[in-house]
This record gives C-alpha cells, sequence and structure tokens, in this order.
C-alpha cells in the first residue's frame, strides 16, 4: 500500500477532528446554561437523603427551588423532613432571607389492630408484598380497609423510624420519623398519613381506623373500628372531627389537644399521639356470662309477678242479672293484686231521664 494514500488519509481526519471540536466548542460558549453558585451551597447544605419528602425530585431538585424562590422573595411552603429547621435556617442564611419554623410532621398508621388481632377468614399464600396482595385479594381478614402487614412501608423507610410488630401492627418511632412521606407511597390501602403534630412531644389526635363499611360490619371486622357514630363530631368545639364516608377524620391544622373526641368515642377509635407513643382510650367490655358447672343446680327463680284476670261487676238489668260477657264488656279487666271492693248490685232504669244508658252501650250489650 502507498505511504502516500495512508498519509492523506491520516491528515484527513485530523483537520476533520479539529473542525467538529471547534465547533463543538463555539456551540458550548454560545448555548451555555450558567447554574447559579448558591445551588451548590444550597445542596451541600442538604442531608443528600434523596428521599422526596420536600416534594422535589431529590436534593439538587430542592436546592434549585430554594435559590429559585428566594429571587422570588419568599422561602415559605418550602421545608425538608430530614434536615428540619436547623437546615431550613442554612438554607435561609445562604440566601439572605428568613424562614419560619414549620410544624412538624410525622407518619401515623391508621389501622388500630395487626392481622393477628383480627379474625381471619383465609391465609394468603402469596408474594409478600402489601401491592400484590392488595391487587390480587381482599387480605386475611374481614377488613378489606385495614393493614395488610407485608411490610413494603418497612422496606420503604430510609431512617429505621417504622416496624412490623406482630401483635401492635405497624409502629412510628416520633423521634426517628422526618415525615418524609415514603412509607404512605408504598402503602397500597393509604392507611399511612403524614400529619402534622404539635411541639416537642408530637402531640396530635387521630382516628386510627380507616373502615368506610357501616356500623354493623365493621364492629364484626374488628373490635377498634370506627362506626360513625358522630360523638366525636358532636363534642368537637373547634369543627376539627367531621364523619365522612362512614368514618371519622380530625382536621390535624383546626384540631386544638382538647381531647373531647378521645373522651368521647365509645369504641376506642381515636388515640392520643405523643413521642411516648400512641395512647388509646380504654374501653371496658362486658364479659359474657359464665355457662353453669355440669351438675349444678339452678339458681331458684324469681317469685313471678300475679297474673291479670278479668273481674266483672255483677250487674242487673230490670232486676235480671246480665250475661257474664255482657258484665265483662261494661266492668272491664281488673287486677287481683289490688282488689276492689265487694261488688255490689247495679240496676239500671231505663225510664229515668237523669242517667239512662247511651243507645251504643245498649246495643253492645245487646238490650236494645
Amino acid at each position: 500500500m502507498d505511504f502516500q494514500v495512508i498519509l492523506i488519509a491520516v491528515i484527513a481526519l485530523a483537520v476533520l477532528g479539529f473542525v467538529l471540536a471547534l465547533l463543538l466548542f463555539v456551540v458550548s460558549k454560545k448555548f451555555a446554561v450558567k447554574e447559579d453558585p448558591r445551588i451548590g451551597q444550597v445542596a451541600e447544605v442538604l442531608p443528600g437523603a434523596n428521599c422526596g419528602g420536600c416534594g422535589f425530585p431529590g436534593c439538587g431538585g430542592m436546592a434549585a427551588a430554594c435559590v429559585a424562590a428566594a429571587d422570588a422573595g419568599s422561602l415559605e411552603g418550602l421545608n425538608c423532613p430530614v434536615g428540619g429547621a436547623e437546615c431550613m435556617s442554612k438554607i435561609a442564611g445562604i440566601l439572605g432571607m428568613e424562614v419560619t419554623a414549620s410544624a412538624k410532621k410525622i407518619a401515623v398508621v391508621r389501622c388500630s389492630k395487626a392481622c393477628e388481632n383480627r379474625p381471619k377468614l383465609v391465609n394468603y399464600d402469596g408474594v409478600k408484598s402489601c401491592r400484590i396482595a392488595h391487587s390480587t385479594s381482599m387480605g386475611e381478614t374481614a377488613c378489606q380497609y385495614g393493614c395488610l402487614a407485608c411490610g413494603d412501608c418497612v422496606g420503604a423507610c430510609q431512617f429505621d423510624a417504622i416496624k412490623m410488630d406482630p401483635e401492635k401492627g405497624l409502629i412510628v418511632d416520633a423521634n426517628k420519623c422526618t415525615g418524609c412521606g415514603a412509607c404512605a407511597k408504598a402503602c397500597p390501602r393509604g392507611i399511612i398519613e403524614v400529619r402534622a403534630v404539635s411541639g416537642e412531644n408530637c402531640d396530635a389526635y387521630y382516628v386510627n381506623c380507616v373502615n368506610k363499611d357501616k356500623g354493623a360490619a365493621a364492629m364484626k371486622a374488628c373490635d377498634d373500628s370506627c362506626i360513625a357514630c358522630k360523638k366525636c363530631e358532636n363534642v368537637c368545639g373547634s369543627d376539627a372531627v367531621h364523619v365522612v364516608n362512614n368514618v371519622a377524620y380530625i382536621n390535624p391544622d383546626a384540631c386544638t389537644l382538647c381531647g373531647q373526641c378521645f373522651d368521647a368515642c365509645p369504641r376506642g377509635s381515636i388515640v392520643s399521639l405523643s413521642v411516648n407513643g400512641v395512647v388509646r382510650k380504654k374501653i371496658e367490655k362486658k364479659a359474657p356470662a359464665a355457662k353453669p358447672a355440669a351438675g349444678a343446680k339452678p339458681a331458684a327463680a324469681a317469685p313471678a309477678k300475679p297474673a291479670k284476670e278479668w273481674k266483672p261487676i255483677e250487674i242487673k238489668y230490670d232486676g235480671a242479672p246480665l250475661m257474664p260477657s255482657q258484665q265483662i264488656l261494661l266492668a272491664g279487666p281488673k287486677d287481683i293484686s289490688n282488689p276492689v271492693p265487694a261488688a255490689k248490685e247495679t240496676v239500671f232504669d231505663t225510664k229515668r231521664t237523669d242517667a239512662p244508658l247511651p243507645p251504643s252501650q245498649m246495643i253492645l250489650l245487646g238490650l236494645k
């Protein structure tokens, strides 16, 4: 092969590469997008969890949103649930803004019973996934709204704040929960709610049930189910409690933590939340009557009340006694437990004008 041909090819490729590189350089300079350096500074302050609890796709999206909000003049509505107030204060300092403290939010599980404590109807023998179990079956219990106990929410939590207890069901650690909402997104039945709480103790009241069945069906499905009796709604003085679709809901923004609904609930469906855990009202349930032991004599029955019988009064008409049926119709029933004085003869005189028998009564007695 001629060396001159090879040299020409190499030179041509080199010139072509140089021209293309020059073209790319010019285009990159002309269409370059300059990133605000503050975005990088804010991103360094953020925890880097990329949980999405702030409502943006990762911490980079949150940093860009904070810079854009600062340019607009306010950081209101922006909050990093993982970093909390301290993180937002640092961001506000970088951007030269002031930030107002927002209410802390934690996840609450609106189902009071674990599957082991509800009456089982069937045994689920499928993939251990709440989403799959919800799509293919009602679950193992009679409540089609309750927890499926497959643990999708536990796997979604990055902060080890939610655990599955075989007896108590799902338990959220208020000290570890950041309110990112990952567990709520993972639950196919929507029983987990990210809820605003008050103070350092994370105080809140909420209805621990999402069963939308009517009272009788809900009572059969779970001992602590809401039956939509509206007692909580009637006693609430701040209009925070409303019964919708056969289940009560407490608005956290309107709730004043008075506890009236908690005391009024006859089922224990409303619970009190704090950093110490969930407190449920104790409902004293009547124990069933004990069956008599074998061979035991039955208790003596109480004396029966005296029965009532017909006790006519002897009445005569024109000197002739009336028939028993006529006497009963006229005299009426008498209680033998309160005897009347001895009957005395009563004579009716149809010729008298001051007290004649009415025609209707004479017809009733068969005298006319």
